[in-house]
């Protein structure tokens, strides 16, 4: 035409199926003009093509243009599953305009396929504009429906009334919801026995139909369901559903007899006496199950109790009082079963919801019994030995078996008490003292035990808690007993006094402060006031005189009785400044003219205390060093050394003491060879009265320097080896020994003054024993050398 579309000459709209030897030809771009209508365009049908078509190519459509002679132009088409993906699915050929299926269809990933078809000119110029191509994917039946899960679950409580929910079961399927090939019914194939259940057709709901659920019978149902497309003649699955019955109480407890007979001890609680079986059918664990057991008749004392057993849900029967075979010796009761849950209407009355439970009670040797315990009493502080405290006495509840009971001490720390074994009668055997650490906020605890003769026998504790009552037995004490205060009245705030007191409230404070009456001087040189319980003021009533003054005061305290006592105040008065305070030391003592205050005072004692300390120290290490020094000398040569020590160990008269000591070891060697008296007797000694001395060989004196030291080192070691003699270094307790002596003095003093000319320079050959002796007395060894 005119426009550049023609008439449709020939229109096959018939869908291009397979099964079809031709494709249709259309004429997309033809435009048809009714009379009196304007001139539009064909809306080309969506065409059908089957899914899962497997002859290829399969030709689908043709489309023309009639602007252009047969090969004058060219057609193409795009879109989806042709430029697009999924790509070649679809293809065309340019010069026929034929449309071919190129792959296998899957409707349920596409279900359509939108393209676009144009025609251009040999040139490539558009002959016609773009036009929409629809191609339908038809749906087969190719898709096996599926249930969401392979196990559905539900509950339902037994007993439920026919109609009653229990689960839904669910199933898809992929094929085209629109069509038979989706429409999905489902079915109950297997339940194992009565048809209980039903379930619908296409909603999946599972439900009760009949009545007789119980769970005691059957707890679970497993069922097998199906589903089928296709309206239930389609493909099909299958899945299972596991259907729980819940349980409810409609099954009361019962005891397995009838009776129970048990035996419980007396005079214990909290033990166990038996147990009481019970049975019930409802789920283990459930309050359905757990059973309550009640006593409803015979303990009207409350002492049995019966708990349930978690485990076994038996009842177990305990004594919570201690039972007392001389009061009953049997017990009857009566006990009840029953579930924490409350029983179901409908459910049967148990035949053994009670049973009888019969305790004979089993006679034992009771611990005698305190008929106060603790028991409690009080007690002076220092109460004398033997002063009662208490009667601690026990009862022996075995009234059916007499016996004697005997009382003592279990914990007495300070071993104060006394217990009379056979009347429990407490006495204090000393004094407390009040400062003992077992004195707990004024109490002392003892324990006493109580105990019958029988075989084995039983003991009682009893506590006996005594406390000690506070007595006034001290003053109150100055605390400090000194000071100092101005001595003028207008200068300073006084002299502040405290008290204290070793007793305890109430025989403490308020203390109260007084001048001593006996002195009534005092009154008119100085005040006293109260300032508070503890605490009094002293003051000068005129201008005091500086210097350290020796008061008296009157303390009292405000016990029953009171204790009252007089004690020094030392009172320094000095000169104060203008704050009140004393004037430093010096400033003073200058100010003052007179009086040294207390503190100087000690100072002062202090430091001659001190240097006549250090003199005596001087003298006493002076006096060893000279005993030291003497004891080291020698008398010149013909003061010979002994070979005999003397035993100064018991009160002898000294040298005048001839039954003591033997004289002769004292005199000179030469003396004793002509009196012809024997040499080296050995002394008596007191300390071995059984023994006497062995006689010793006399020695021979040494005639030179040279064997001076052999001979003493000799004379050194017969006496150390002589048990009849102290050894060399024993410590001597020295006595009067008389005046004078026949034997040379070695003191160092008298020797210097009598052997001025002696010569010593023999001391260096007598050993190293003498070295320092030779030193002290001797001429150095380079001297004497240079003398030879």
């Amino acid at each position: 035409g005119d426009g550049g579309f023609s008439l449709l000459q020939s229109l096959c709209l018939s869908v291009g199926v397979p099964g079809l030897r031709r494709p249709h030809t259309l004429y997309p771009w033809h435009r048809v003009l009714a009379p009196g209508r304007v001139r539009r365009a064909w809306v080309i049908p969506p065409i059908s093509v089957s899914e899962n078509h497997k002859r290829l190519p399969f030709p689908l459509v043709q489309i023309k243009s009639d602007k252009q002679q047969l090969g004058g132009i060219i057609y193409s088409i795009q879109g989806p599953g042709v430029d697009e993906e999924p790509r070649g699915i679809f293809s065309i050929d340019k010069f026929t305009g034929k449309v071919s299926l190129n792959a296998v269809l899957d409707r349920e990933k596409t279900d359509r396929f939108r393209l676009r078809a144009f025609a251009l000119d040999l040139g490539g110029s558009t002959l016609e504009e773009p036009t929409d191509l629809e191609i339908v994917v038809v749906d087969q039946n190719d898709n096996r429906p599926v249930f969401r899960q392979e196990v559905f679950t539900g509950q339902v409580l037994e007993g439920a009334v026919p109609g009653t929910y229990v689960t839904r079961a669910e199933a898809t399927d992929a094929d085209d919801p629109e069509t038979d090939n989706a429409a999905l019914r489902y079915s109950i194939l297997e339940q194992g026995g009565p048809q209980l259940f039903s379930i619908d057709p296409h909603t999946g709901e599972i439900r009760t139909v009949q009545v007789g659920l119980d769970r005691e019978v059957v707890a679970v149902y497993n069922l097998t369901l199906q589903v089928a497309d296709m309206s239930g003649d389609g493909l099909t699955a299958t899945a299972s559903a596991i259907i729980t019955l819940e349980d409810v109480n409609d099954n009361a407890p019962e005891f397995t007899r009838g009776q129970f007979f048990l035996e419980a001890t007396e005079a214990v609680s909290g033990v166990d006496v038996g147990r009481l079986e019970v049975e019930d059918r409802d789920l283990p664990g459930s309050p359905n199950w757990v059973a309550r057991f009640t006593i409803l008749e015979g303990d009207p004392d409350g002492q049995f109790a019966i708990r349930t057993d978690p485990k076994t849900n038996e009842g177990v029967l305990s004594v919570v009082k201690p039972l007392d075979y001389e009061s009953r010796e049997r017990y009857d009761l009566k006990v009840a079963a029953q579930n924490e849950a409350p029983l179901q209407a409908a459910a049967p009355r148990a035949e053994r919801g009670q049973a009888r439970v019969s305790v004979q009670v089993r006679d034992v040797n009771e611990a005698p019994v305190f008929q106060q315990n603790p028991l409690r009493t009080s007690l002076a502080e220092g109460a004398a030995p033997g002063t009662p405290v208490a009667t601690f006495s026990a009862r022996d509840p075995d009234t059916q078996q007499p016996q004697r009971l005997s009382y003592s001490k279990d914990y007495d720390p300070e071993d104060w008490l006394q217990v009379d074994g056979a009347t429990g009668r407490v006495q204090t055997q000393r004094v407390l003292s009040p400062a003992s650490p077992f004195l707990k906020d004024g109490w002392y605890r003892a324990i006493i035990l109580a105990r019958d003769d029988a075989s084995p026998p039983s003991t009682a504790t009893g506590t006996l808690s005594v406390e000690i009552l506070e007595v006034n037995d001290h003053a109150p004490e100055l605390s400090p007993p000194w000071g100092s205060l101005c001595s003028t009245p207008e200068q300073g705030s006084g002299l502040l006094l405290g008290a204290t007191d070793e007793d305890l409230p109430p025989h403490g404070a308020p203390f109260h402060f007084q001048l001593s009456p006996r002195l009534p001087e005092l009154a008119r040189n100085w005040s006293l006031s109260q300032v508070n319980v503890s605490h009094a003021r002293l003051r000068p009533r005129l201008q005091v005189q500086e210097g350290l003054h020796r008061l008296s005061l009157l303390l009292g305290d405000s016990g029953q009785p009171p204790q009252q006592r007089e004690q020094p105040l030392n009172v320094t008065v000095c000169r104060c400044g203008l704050d009140g305070a004393c004037l430093p030391g010096a400033a003073a003592l200058r100010a003052g003219g007179a009086g040294v205050s207390l503190g100087a005072l000690v100072i002062v004692l202090a430091s001659v205390i001190l240097l006549l300390l250090l003199a005596l120290l001087v003298a006493l290490l002076v006096r060893c060093r000279q005993r030291s020094c003497d004891k080291r000398l020698l008398h010149g040569l013909q003061d010979d050394l002994r070979d005999n020590i003397l035993n100064y160990d018991e009160q002898g008269g000294g040298e005048e003491d001839q039954d003591a000591y033997d004289m002769d070891q004292l005199r000179h060697p030469a003396e004793l060879a002509a009196l012809g008296a024997p040499l080296g007797r050995p002394s008596l000694r007191r300390d071995a009265p059984f023994s006497r001395p062995h006689p010793q060989a006399p020695r021979v004196l040494p005639t030179s320097p040279s064997d001076i030291a052999d001979f003493i080192n000799e004379g050194l070691e017969a006496v150390d080896s002589d048990p009849a003699v102290p050894p060399y270094d024993t410590a001597l307790i020295y006595d009067y020994e008389g005046d004078g002596s026949v034997a040379g003095t070695l003191s160092s003093i008298l020797s210097s003054l009598g052997d001025e000319d002696a010569d010593y320079s023999c001391l260096w050959d007598w050993g190293p024993r003498f070295a320092r002796l030779a030193d002290l007395y001797g001429p150095r060894e380079g001297t004497r050398e240079e003398a030879f």
